[in-house]
């Protein structure tokens, strides 16, 4: 795993010398190039990198509109298999690991919050509030190869036994470097740290700060219909010696007006950064991977058209 996640961080870096501008070639006459030239600063827009501002574990690049909501819900049922999983329990059907429901709004085009609340009760369950800041766009015509996101999360436990109230509280930072290299690829690295003011999960030698790295792809196949897939990895010799997993998930995304829905399987129980970068255990080679959905539902507040990528 180790080596996979080393070798996406080199493709991502390398993507900022290869990031594509989308597929614009037509025939021009001289008259429309020296138009062209002269107007070029006009036909300077910001690439749409990812089709929602979520993919499976990871966030994206993407921020929401000004004066658009966000409905996020996410859902992920219990083990396919194993022990806990196979035709007793429907191969999962008949539990729920986590369920996210966020609301995600747009300040600015560049600046969204986000309150988002998740059952998973083995860590107390967690409500969060999120800022998210687009600080760099790619650009369409390469004067920025490479769009760079700030993301600041604080999450409070909800239920369990604290001894005080700042034991409840987690925070979680990223930075996303994303870069669409070509019409149908886009990928993305994120290196992350989550505080735990109370370790999690509560054992012996439990570290209460977790460095990270996530990696995230897409390949889309149709002009609707994408693969996608992200990775993440939490460093520590503590998680290597207990025997925590990398949290893995692939995913099919379809987007359908203003609906981006996508269908994965991930070994991670939790739906929520904060979590499932602390705590996960599940391993696919114990069969303790899960079918789960995630649903993006926009409301123009604008009254202009819903959120509709380029592509």
């Amino acid at each position: 795993m180790k080596k996979f996640i080393l070798f996406l961080l080199f493709i991502s870096l390398a993507a900022a010398g290869m990031a594509q501008k989308p597929d614009s070639t037509k025939n021009t006459s001289s008259a429309d190039s020296l138009f062209n030239s002269m107007n070029a600063v006009n036909k300077k827009e910001n690439v749409v990198v990812f089709e929602s501002p979520r993919l499976i574990l990871t966030q994206t690049n993407e921020t929401v509109k000004k004066k658009n909501l966000n409905v996020i819900f996410v859902h992920r049922f219990g083990d396919f298999a194993g022990s806990s999983g196979g035709g007793k329990y429907f191969y999962g059907f008949d539990d729920i690991a986590d369920v996210y429901i966020a609301l995600q709004y747009g300040i600015s085009d560049n600046l969204n919050i986000e309150i988002g609340r998740n059952t998973l009760p083995l860590v107390g369950g967690l409500v969060d509030l999120e800022l998210k800041y687009a600080l760099i766009h790619q650009t369409s015509d390469n004067s920025s190869p490479v769009a760079i996101t700030l993301i600041g999360q604080t999450g409070v436990r909800t239920y369990n036994s604290f001894a005080t109230f700042g034991d409840r509280v987690s925070y979680f930072g990223q930075v996303v470097f994303a870069s669409k290299l070509s019409h149908r690829f886009s990928i993305e690295v994120a290196p992350s740290i989550v505080q735990n003011n109370s370790p999690v999960p509560d054992l012996p030698g439990s570290p209460e700060q977790i460095f990270s790295v996530s990696a995230a792809a897409r390949l889309k196949v149709t002009k609707l219909l994408s693969v996608v897939c992200d990775y993440a990895h939490p460093f520590g010799s503590y998680r290597d010696a207990v025997g925590f997993s990398d949290p893995l998930g692939f995913g099919i995304q379809a987007v359908t007006g203003g609906h981006v829905f996508t269908i994965n399987i991930t070994n991670a129980r939790a739906a929520s950064e904060i979590n499932y970068l602390s705590n996960t255990t599940s391993d696919y080679g114990r069969g303790q991977y899960r079918i789960g959905f995630t649903i993006s539902r926009m409301f123009d507040f604008t009254h202009k058209e819903t959120f509709n990528p380029k592509r």
